[in-house]
């Protein structure tokens, strides 16, 4: 299930400087990658970007040329609907079964849904999956990003 399922996230880390941000959206806004989602992370002298975008392999490339620290990590997507309740049960499903959340982010559409990333431990990666989905809920494929 992984190679279907699996959504290549970008993480940059960034000096807790002014424009620093910035730079990172002008690099990829100049190489015309996408950013499909994003979540930034900061504490006093750094920050973790970390992005999912539509060509995730280009959006690495770029920002390595540029000086950054970027690497490559693979979360996974679930859709659930933009409603009370949606996050719940997914995260329910994972801690029920032992699964930790490393970290999770979002974000919602215009048609009422709303899409979860996911940060699991790499063992537990398609563990994950193949309980979501045994539980009904819908896996978004890795695809739908890159297009």
């Amino acid at each position: 299930m992984r190679g279907k399922f699996a959504v290549k996230q970008i993480s940059v880390f960034l000096e807790n400087r002014r424009g620093r941000l910035a730079d990172v959206a002008r690099a990829l806004s100049e190489a015309e990658v996408n950013i499909r989602a994003l979540f930034l992370a900061d504490s006093s002298e750094f920050g973790i970007l970390r992005l999912v975008v539509n060509n995730p392999e280009k959006a690495r490339a770029v920002l390595s040329a540029e000086g950054f620290a970027a690497s490559e990590t693979d979360v996974f997507a679930v859709e659930v609907e933009d409603r009370p309740g949606g996050f719940y049960k997914v995260v329910k499903t994972l801690s029920e079964n032992g699964i930790d959340v490393e970290y999770t982010y979002a974000f919602a559409g215009a048609s009422n849904r709303a899409i979860l990333f996911f940060k699991v431990p790499d063992s537990e990666f398609d563990r994950a999956l193949e309980l979501l989905s045994n539980e009904g809920h819908k896996l978004v494929e890795a695809a739908e990003f890159y297009t």
